[in-house]
């Protein structure tokens, strides 16, 4: 029982720090809906990878980019708003993935598990994955760190710098997808969003930098996912659900506490 447990906190603690800096991204540009159409469409990654029985996440990544590219593309038409054509792709991925799943399923998979997650049953193959993504997103964005926040303070100022704006959102789209690809397991399609705002958000109250704000998002994930695995543990609740609820207690702790001083 220990070892299952251990898998399970330290893939979480790796998806919580590999969701750090790109939380603090999502909430500075404001793109958590942004995020919750990505989500959605891992969805429709899965139904392809049981379709063609091949890695699931290695085709829940090509659904996240080929949605995100199509985002990017549809960004500049003009009939309409930028916040309705999010909602028009992120639930009609959503509804095209779960009408998949159920057409190309034969039994062996449980829908619950890619909607609310499974930590539980992290492997050792799940682990390495993790980490993997977490050295690719963690190198990436040490490299781009300065045209990605170009983009976050003005993205006209920035393109007037000679920074490529569509190549760093692209990139940026890029390290959520994989984020999104290894999360599932943890938290599942209906939650990711929240790992990935709720503690950049609450980081944002305890930080005076925006390195200070992803290394104090870090922690806090890493906390919520420690706290969600204990409450797990001892009350039997639903994994997934519980690191967020811990988050979000966080949260709100936080924002009582910078009330009170203030």
């Amino acid at each position: 029982m220990i070892d299952f447990l251990v898998l399970a906190l330290v893939g979480g603690l790796g998806v919580a720090l590999t969701a750090a800096p790109l939380g603090a991204f999502v909430v500075w540009q404001r793109l958590a809906y942004f995020g919750d159409t990505l989500a959605h469409a891992s969805l429709l990654g899965v139904a392809f990878g049981l379709l063609l029985t091949i890695n699931i996440q290695l085709t829940i990544i090509i659904s996240c980019l080929s949605v995100a590219i199509l985002l990017v593309l549809l960004q500049g038409q003009r009939y309409l708003p930028s916040d309705t054509l999010l909602g028009i792709i992120s639930h009609s991925s959503l509804a095209l993935g779960l009408v998949f799943v159920s057409v190309f399923d034969t039994g062996r998979l449980d829908l619950t598990l890619y909607l609310l997650g499974d930590i539980l049953s992290t492997s050792q193959e799940d682990v390495i994955m993790i980490f993997t993504v977490f050295l690719i997103v963690s190198l990436l964005t040490w490299k781009f760190w300065r045209q990605l926040l170009a983009i976050t303070v003005n993205e006209e100022i920035a393109q007037v710098e000679g920074v490529p704006v569509k190549q760093i959102r692209l990139l940026l789209l890029f390290m959520l997808a994989l984020v999104i690809a290894v999360a599932i397991k943890v938290v599942g399609v209906l939650l990711i969003t929240a790992l990935l705002i709720i503690p950049a958000a609450t980081a944002r109250y305890l930080s005076t930098s925006p390195t200070q704000m992803v290394f104090v998002g870090g922690v806090l994930g890493c906390l919520s996912v420690f706290g969600g695995l204990t409450s797990s543990f001892l009350w039997d609740t639903p994994a997934g659900p519980s690191i967020v609820v811990c988050a979000s207690v966080l949260f709100l702790l936080i924002i009582l506490i910078k009330k009170r001083a203030a």
